[in-house]
């Protein structure tokens, strides 16, 4: 048996293509002490990937010749560390490859939950961080006006629903009327804006007759722009990401800084899932009692093969998912 990974075969200047990455073949890890070997079974898809490509960020830069990293959910093959043992299924920062062999210090067990899909989703790290930054960083108050880019996302579309759950309004920004409707049709806003139609200002203006109190920016550059303008005073800007930027050789931003933000007295704060992780077990109680009372619906978007992991990362660049996009490795146990 051989491990399949995928390496970065050289780091993008613009667009992502799938030249920018290689398929190779390499011999099975075997762990050493104190680390276990993991096969993967999923592995997240994120916008996040495509910014680690830029240079350093909260992580290390991402450098040609490198397997390309993500989040997955594994299975334990082999345990040099009395932590695990084989056959559990845990959650590690791992690569693109059908195994791994990393220190057990950084591999953490999950809970036995069905569809394992959802620990990625839902349960995993696209809820958490809907969770963590609307409510942590956005502090939403019954009855004000959430609006949320990138609506159809993977982050997206559980913000909405949780702050629907939270009794407030909810309006998306979202690319093309179809995805517009899902976002009101599946996932319950009250409105949804399409961002590539003419005149964003006046739509979002008519959408928010009230002014916004809290935006859950995914995007950044003009959207950014366009929402700070209808922030009304003390409101609070959740800075999620940026992905309208990753490509861009000539990245903007908006206009209107720092005067908006002093004018308004508004609050812009950036936030890493991680940095709430003692928190995790109350996002987890909560959004697991708003799917078993129906006020969170999961949309899952599942790419089959490591093979298929650049072009599954391409296409949600250009947003061709609806939810949470992840690659199929290998089968559950």
């Amino acid at each position: 048996m051989t491990n399949r990974q995928i390496v970065v075969d050289a780091l993008p200047k613009g667009t992502l293509t799938p030249d920018h990455f290689r398929l190779e073949s390499a011999a099975i890890p075997v762990p050493q002490d104190g680390e276990v070997l993991l096969r993967t079974i999923l592995m997240s898809i994120d916008a996040a990937n495509r910014g680690w490509l830029n240079g350093a960020t909260y992580r290390a830069a991402v450098n040609a010749g490198d397997v390309m990293p993500t989040y997955s959910i594994c299975e334990v093959v082999e345990s040099a560390s009395p932590r695990f043992a084989a056959g559990d299924i845990v959650a590690a920062e791992s690569v693109w490859a059908d195994y791994v062999a990393i220190p057990a210090r950084g591999v953490q067990k999950m809970p036995p939950v069905q569809p394992l899909t959802h620990l990625h989703s839902v349960y995993g790290i696209a809820g958490k961080t809907a969770f963590h930054g609307l409510l942590s960083v956005g502090r939403p108050l019954a009855g004000e006006t959430i609006v949320v880019s990138a609506a159809a996302g993977s982050v997206g579309g559980y913000v909405g629903q949780i702050g629907k759950a939270l009794g407030c309004r909810v309006v998306g920004i979202a690319g093309g009327p179809e995805k517009c409707a899902f976002v009101t049709d599946q996932l319950g806003f009250d409105a949804c804006v399409d961002y590539r139609a003419e005149g964003l200002f006046k739509v979002l203006r008519a959408a928010c007759s009230d002014g916004i109190d809290v935006y859950f920016d995914n995007v950044g550059g003009e959207i950014l722009e366009t929402t700070l303008n209808l922030m009304n005073e003390r409101g609070r800007v959740v800075c999620c990401g940026a992905i309208s930027q990753y490509e861009s050789t000539n990245p903007t931003g908006p206009r209107n800084l720092p005067g908006i933000v002093v004018v308004k007295r508004l609050r812009m704060e950036g936030f890493i899932v991680m940095d709430f992780a003692h928190d995790d077990a109350k996002a987890a109680r909560a959004l697991q009692a708003w799917v078993q009372n129906g006020q969170i619906k999961v949309f899952e978007d599942v790419v089959e093969g490591l093979e298929n992991a650049p072009d599954a990362l391409i296409g949600l660049l250009n947003g061709d998912n609806t939810g949470k996009r992840m690659v199929r490795v290998g089968p559950d146990p």
